[in-house]
C-alpha cells in the first residue's frame, strides 16, 4: 500500500483548508468558544470515523462507542498526571498510548462479543458502554485523582488547531488507504455477505476483530484529544446518548463513506451549536425537538445517507460500489 498514492489532491485540499482556518483563528474574528467548537468538530469526525469502520464498513452494530471514547479520554488525563504532561511533545506519546489502550480493550472485549450478530451485538456493546459509564462514575473509589462523579479536573489545555486538524487529517488518510486496500475490502465483503465471505476462505472472526480494534483505537484518540481540549472530564460526557450521536453521524453521512462521515460530523456540530445561538435561552431545549425532525426529513430524503458508499474526488478514490 502506497501511503501517499492518489492522495495529492486530498493533501492539497487539507493544506488549503488549514491555511484558511489558521487565518480565521489569527484574525480575531472567531471567539475562543467558536474556535473550541471547530476543534471539537475534528474530534467528532475522528471518533465517528472509527464507528464507520466498525458499522459502516464491516456491518457490526455497535452501541458502545462512547465507552471507548471515554476510556481514551480518562486514560490520557490520568497518564498526563503521572508523566506531568504540559506541552505538545510530551502529549503526543500520551495520545498514542490512550488510543492503543482503547484499542486493546476493544480487542479483549471484541473476542467474546463479536461472536454475536445484529441486535444481540448491539445489546452487548450497549451493556459495555453502560458498564464504562458506571465505572467512571465510581472511579474515585479506585483512583482518587479520576474524580468519579465529580469529574476529572486540572487537565492542561494543549490541543490547538494544528494538533486537532493534522491528527484528524493523518488518520483519515490512514483509514482511507486501509479501507480501500485489499485488506479493507475484505471487511466490506463481510458486511455484504458474511456467509459467502466465509465460504471463500476469509477468516471473518479475525477480520471483524481487527476492524473493531481499529475503530476503538480511533475512538480512544478522539477521547484523548477531547480531554486536552476541554481540560475537564465528566462521566456524563461518555454515556449512551453520546454513542447515539456518533451513530447518527455515520448513518446520516452514509454507511461506508469517509466523505459522508466528514460532512455529517461538521453538519452535526454546526446544527447542535447553531441552534444554541439561534434559539432564545428559555427555548434552548426546543432544539431536541427540531433535531429529530431534521433527522426524519433527512432520512426521508436520503434513506441511505448523504453519501452512501460514495466518496469525494478530493479523497483521490473512485466509488467502491
Amino acid at each position: 500500500m502506497n501511503f501517499l498514492k492518489n492522495a495529492k489532491r486530498f493533501l492539497l485540499v487539507s493544506a488549503l483548508t488549514y491555511l484558511f482556518l489558521k487565518a480565521f483563528f489569527l484574525s480575531g474574528f472567531l471567539s475562543e468558544y467558536m474556535q473550541q467548537i471547530i476543534l471539537l468538530s475534528f474530534i467528532i469526525i475522528l471518533t465517528s470515523l472509527g464507528l464507520n469502520v466498525i458499522y459502516g464498513y464491516t456491518g457490526q452494530f455497535s452501541l458502545g462507542h462512547a465507552g471507548f471514547y471515554g476510556l481514551g479520554a480518562y486514560m490520557a488525563a490520568y497518564l498526563g498526571t503521572i508523566f506531568k504532561v504540559e506541552g505538545l511533545w510530551t502529549f503526543l506519546p500520551i495520545l498514542f498510548m490512550s488510543g492503543t489502550a482503547a484499542g486493546l480493550v476493544g480487542y479483549l472485549v471484541g473476542i467474546p462479543i463479536l461472536r454475536l450478530k445484529d441486535d444481540f451485538l448491539a445489546i452487548a456493546t450497549l451493556g459495555f458502554g453502560i458498564l464504562i459509564r458506571v465505572l467512571l462514575d465510581n472511579s474515585d473509589q479506585f483512583i482518587e485523582s479520576l474524580g468519579g462523579s465529580r469529574g476529572f479536573i486540572g487537565i492542561p489545555k494543549i490541543v490547538n488547531l494544528e494538533l486537532a486538524f493534522w491528527t484528524t487529517t493523518f488518520l483519515i488518510l490512514i483509514t482511507r488507504n486501509l479501507i480501500f486496500s485489499r485488506f479493507g475490502l475484505f471487511w466490506q465483503c463481510i458486511k455484504d455477505d458474511e456467509l459467502a465471505a466465509t465460504a471463500f476462505g476469509l477468516n471473518t472472526a479475525s477480520l471483524k476483530l481487527t476492524a473493531f480494534t481499529f475503530g476503538c483505537f480511533l475512538a480512544g484518540l478522539g477521547g484523548a484529544l477531547y480531554a486536552y481540549l476541554y481540560s475537564f472530564l465528566h462521566p456524563s460526557n461518555f454515556d449512551f446518548l453520546k454513542s447515539i450521536d456518533f451513530l447518527i453521524i455515520v448513518i446520516v453521512g452514509g454507511m461506508g463513506s469517509i466523505t459522508g462521515t466528514i460532512y455529517a460530523g461538521l453538519l452535526w456540530v454546526a446544527v447542535i451549536e447553531g441552534l444554541r445561538f439561534a434559539l432564545p435561552a428559555q427555548m434552548l431545549d426546543l432544539r431536541w425537538v427540531l433535531i429529530p425532525v431534521l433527522l426524519i426529513l433527512v432520512m426521508m430524503w436520503r434513506p441511505f445517507g448523504l453519501f452512501s458508499r460514495r466518496e469525494s474526488r478530493f479523497l483521490g478514490l473512485s466509488d467502491p460500489a
